[in-house]
């Protein structure tokens, strides 16, 4: 895929997530990785509704600024998600508001936020680990997704929003949404004692479809 329409599906999918309120204002962000070890990110204090293609920062493979506007605050974190998870070619960062709130609930497990609710939750997000606060932009941030060894596709910082990586942009947007979706779920069913997902059903999808996920659940049906 070339440079020029990487940039366009950067602004498509920003404006995308943008316009159904998954990031307000100018919070989040977006980075994917160029053939040659470089990157493309939105730039700091950018509306994902409003980029511009000509404006996206331009990154080295050292993540040295080569063209475009100045790149967002949260650049250690991107570079920690691409050196410990190999497979990563695109990262959303969002603060979308239901995941948000997730992370901020005392009794889940920061290994396992959610449980499994569906087979899609589990298919496009994977397991989903919960990093601590730091203040956006901490350096602190990175060291902290570092100690999780590329083990997860799908982070929350706490009291801040997802992180999620995918071997495409594409990849990443539909799991930071069934990431969304799903915490909006565990939201409207929590304390109601839902159905999850038996181990053998979890079980089932692994074998399927292949799936990577660190701790498997615990039956909580």
């Amino acid at each position: 895929m070339s440079e020029s329409t990487m940039r366009e599906d950067v602004c498509r999918f920003g404006r995308s997530l943008f316009e159904r309120g998954l990031t307000p204002g100018s919070s989040g962000n977006i980075s994917v990785r160029l053939d040659d070890g470089g990157w493309l990110v939105t730039p700091t204090n950018a509306a994902l509704g409003f980029l511009d293609p000509a404006r996206l920062a331009r990154l080295d493979a050292q993540g040295r600024l080569v063209s475009g506007d100045a790149p967002t605050k949260e650049i250690p974190l991107h570079t920690a998600v691409y050196e410990t998870r190999g497979s990563a070619r695109a990262i959303v960062h969002l603060h979308s508001t239901h995941a948000v709130a997730v992370s901020m609930l005392p009794e889940i497990d920061p290994r396992a936020v959610l449980p499994p609710l569906t087979a899609y939750s589990l298919m496009r997000a994977g397991q989903v680990a919960l990093v601590p606060y730091h203040r956006p932009g901490d350096p602190a941030v990175a060291d902290a997704i570092r100690g999780l060894a590329g083990r997860y596709s799908s982070v929350l910082l706490a009291n801040h929003g997802p992180v999620v990586a995918g071997d495409s942009l594409e990849a990443a947007v539909f799991a930071t949404e069934e990431l969304e979706e799903t915490a909006k779920l565990y939201l409207l069913l929590r304390n109601l004692n839902p159905r999850h997902l038996t181990p053998a059903q979890v079980a089932d999808l692994v074998a399927t479809f292949g799936l990577d996920l660190p701790h498997p659940p615990h039956d909580h049906a």
